[in-house]
C-alpha cells in the first residue's frame, strides 16, 4: 500500500477537514464515504485491502497444514515443555511427541477460519481517524490495529474452538499419555502448564503473523492487488 505523494496529501487534507465538520458527531468510515467522492475512494480502497488481506490471512492459516507447514507460525512444545519432551525422546517416545506438536497445529488450523467474521466487523467498526493513521502508518499498520483490537475477541472466539478441536485431534490425551510416561521416568516430575492457553495464544499469534505478511505484500507488491479499485488506489 505505498500510496502515491498525492495520495498521502490528499487523506491529510481530507482527514482535517473531515475531523472537524465531524468533531462530535461520533461519524463512522462508513458515514464519511457516503459525503466522500475521490477521498473516499482512497479510503474505500483501504478497506477493500482490509477485506483481501485477512480473507487471505484466514486462508492460509486455516487450511491443512496452515501452521503446520509454515515455519513462522508452526506451534512446536513450548520451553517449558523442553525438559519432559528431551527425556521422552531419550526413551523412545519421540514419535509421540511429535504427534503431540502435529495436532496441537491441527487445532490452530481449524480456529483460525473463525477470524473472518471478527475482522470484518473490525473494518465496518473503523472510524476515520483509524483509517488515516493505517494510510499513514508503517507497512504493518493495519495488522497492528486489528490486534489491538480483535485479539481479546478473538481469543474469546478461539479458546472454546481451540479446546473442542484439541480434543477432537487428539491433543489432550496424547499429552496426557505423554505426561504418564515421563512420570514413570525416575527422578522426575510433572510440569505444571496449561496446554490450552497455550495453543490458543500461538493460534493467534500465528494469525496475526500472516495478517502482517499480506498486508506487507499489499503495500509492496502490485500483484497482490487483486481488484480494479486497489489498482487505482495504490497503483498497478
Amino acid at each position: 500500500m505505498r500510496f502515491a505523494n498525492e495520495h498521502r496529501r490528499l487523506i491529510v487534507v481530507f482527514a482535517s477537514a473531515a475531523l472537524v465538520a465531524c468533531a462530535g458527531s461520533g461519524g463512522s468510515l462508513s458515514d464519511l464515504l457516503a459525503s466522500a467522492s475521490g477521498e473516499g475512494k482512497v479510503v474505500s480502497g483501504l478497506k477493500q485491502a482490509l477485506e483481501v488481506g485477512t480473507r487471505n490471512a484466514v486462508d492460509l492459516t486455516s487450511r491443512n497444514n496452515g501452521y503446520l507447514g509454515n515455519p513462522l507460525i508452526r506451534i512446536e512444545l513450548p520451553g517449558a515443555l523442553d525438559k519432559m519432551a528431551s527425556g521422552l525422546r531419550v526413551v523412545g517416545f519421540g514419535a509421540q511427541v511429535d504427534e503431540l506438536e502435529v495436532a496441537m497445529n491441527r487445532a490452530a488450523e481449524r480456529a483460525a477460519g473463525e477470524a473472518t467474521d471478527v475482522f470484518w466487523q473490525g473494518i465496518r467498526q473503523m472510524s476515520f481517524s483509524d483509517a488515516v493513521g493505517i494510510l499513514n502508518g508503517g507497512d504493518t499498520a493495519a495488522t497492528d490495529y486489528f490486534e489491538r483490537t480483535t485479539r481479546d475477541t478473538l481469543r474469546a472466539r478461539f479458546e472454546p474452538i481451540v479446546s473442542s478441536k484439541m480434543d477432537e485431534v487428539g491433543v489432550v490425551r496424547s499429552y496426557d499419555q505423554l505426561i504418564g510416561r515421563y512420570e514413570a521416568i525416575p527422578f522426575t516430575s510433572k510440569p505444571s502448564f496449561d496446554l490450552r492457553s497455550y495453543v490458543t495464544e500461538k493460534s493467534l499469534d500465528g494469525l496475526f503473523t500472516v495478517l502482517g505478511e499480506e498486508e506487507r505484500k499489499i503495500r509492496t507488491d502490485p500483484a497482490a492487488r487483486v481488484t480494479p479499485l486497489l489498482q487505482e488506489v495504490f497503483g498497478k
